[in-house]
């Protein structure tokens, strides 16, 4: 019983040092990169003789800002749950994370038998996303750096044009499925179908205006609508724990 309380402790220990390390790295690796990233753009403007004016940078700021927002706010609801914190970091550094990064998350999880949300499947998330980044890198050195040119010659354009097409799609079904499989949550899911079955075909028909706005509707509508409509024994435990 000892030496259990003792592991538990210092199990605990480790956890909270990896996040307490995560946070603080995270956070210097997150700013540097934002800097490094607008090294280039910032030179271009002061010293690259395009004739820039202030006004037009902050317009297109402005532009890129609207376009974006939305997916800045939606993003990070979306993949915490899976990801944890750790992963996210790496995600956000990463890029391709519904396409690349959460699959592999997915199949790990699912492979070690840890659930989304847990320490366990925060672990995984951070573990598979290395994996999924190492095989990224050799398959661009290999595909694109050597074989690429030569690639691209010998594939027909109809090939081309339907993998263009249908690969992002079947990728992201796939991920869906993953996840529905892997949260086991029939209830969510039904309501997450169902509400996007509702934004897209009745109201993005009826206000296309909104058509931007489709995915943060539906991913707060089902948020919302999966507290309001939750068991009786979540309730209960709410209720309890009050």
């Amino acid at each position: 019983m000892m030496s259990t309380q003792l592991s538990d402790t210092a199990s605990a220990e480790g956890l909270a040092a990896f996040d307490r390390t995560t946070s603080r790295w995270g956070r210097i690796t997150m700013m540097m990169t934002l800097l490094v990233s607008l090294a280039g753009p910032t030179y271009l403007v002061l010293f690259g003789g395009f004739g820039i004016t202030g006004q037009q940078l902050w317009t297109a700021v402005a532009a890129v800002v609207g376009t974006f927002f939305v997916i800045f706010l939606v993003e990070p609801l979306t993949y915490y749950p899976i990801l944890g914190q750790a992963a996210m970091y790496q995600a956000f550094m990463i890029g391709n994370i519904s396409n690349k990064l959460l699959p592999a998350v997915l199949v790990a999880q699912t492979s070690v038998d840890a659930k989304p949300g847990t320490r366990r499947g925060e672990l995984a998330a951070s573990m598979a996303i290395c994996g999924a980044v190492v095989i990224h890198l050799i398959s661009l050195l290999l595909f694109v750096g050597v074989l690429g040119t030569w690639l691209i010659s010998v594939i027909p354009m109809s090939v081309i044009e339907v993998a263009r097409l249908y690969i992002l799609p079947a990728v992201l079904g796939a991920v869906l499925v993953q996840c529905i499989v892997s949260m086991k949550q029939p209830r969510v899911t039904l309501i997450a179908l169902g509400v996007a079955a509702a934004v897209t075909f009745v109201l993005l028909p009826l206000a296309p205006s909104l058509a931007f706005f489709g995915t943060a509707i539906a991913v707060l509508a089902t948020v919302v609508l999966s507290w309001v409509l939750r068991g009786r024994e979540h309730r209960a435990a709410d209720a309890n724990a009050g």
